[in-house]
């Protein structure tokens, strides 16, 4: 079982790695990984588990913030709308995105990040990817193409930089955190 101890902080060089593709069929240590990170943003939904063992709760992990320098991520999260997504994600590749772009108005926050941070992380409002989603009913994966927008796109290209060694902090803009481009808008999230 994953704890926040075990999440690797932005201090660790395998952030920075562009992480390897993913053999297929997956092997059974990848399989495990992804099953733990799964685990953990399960784990992170639960108040009394978030309490007890002092984990930091999240939406989204990628393989290297467990040390593995793979092409594989975990989402658990509802949009904007209310809708819960769960995705197991081996080897995507971001296949098209939007001009317009948006951002979340109180910044992003990420488990290796355990700073507090300021400023405004662009992103593409939606986005297309091809990649293997692991199939809950099938027990499997295979190669889809997911169409993503508003936060769940946010989401997934949050963890999809975690695979070419980049940190949302990467996006912040440094002369002026908090500009907002002519082609952004502010994703508004319902309560």
């Amino acid at each position: 079982m994953l704890l926040y101890n075990d999440i690797v902080k932005e201090q660790d060089p395998v952030l920075r790695q562009k992480a390897a593709l993913v053999d297929l069929p997956i092997s059974t240590n990848d399989l495990r990984t992804l099953k733990e990170m799964d685990e953990y943003l399960t784990n992170s939904y639960d108040q009394e588990f978030v309490a007890k063992y002092k984990i930091r709760p999240g939406v989204g992990i990628a393989a290297p913030q467990v040390g593995v320098s793979k092409r594989m991520f975990c989402i658990q999260a509802d949009d904007e709308k209310g809708n819960f997504h769960h995705y197991i994600v081996v080897n995507p590749k971001i296949i098209s995105e939007s001009e317009q772009l948006t951002f979340l108005p109180n910044g992003e926050g990420c488990l290796s990040v355990d700073r507090n941070t300021q400023g405004l992380v662009m992103r593409h409002k939606k986005i297309k990817a091809r990649c293997q989603l692991f199939n809950f009913d099938k027990g499997d994966f295979e190669e889809t193409i997911l169409t993503l927008t508003g936060y769940i796109a946010i989401v997934f290209q949050h963890e999809y930089d975690h695979l070419d060694g980049v940190l949302f902090v990467d996006r912040i803009n440094k002369e002026n955190p908090f500009f907002v481009p002519e082609n952004a808008k502010a994703l508004e999230l319902e309560k």
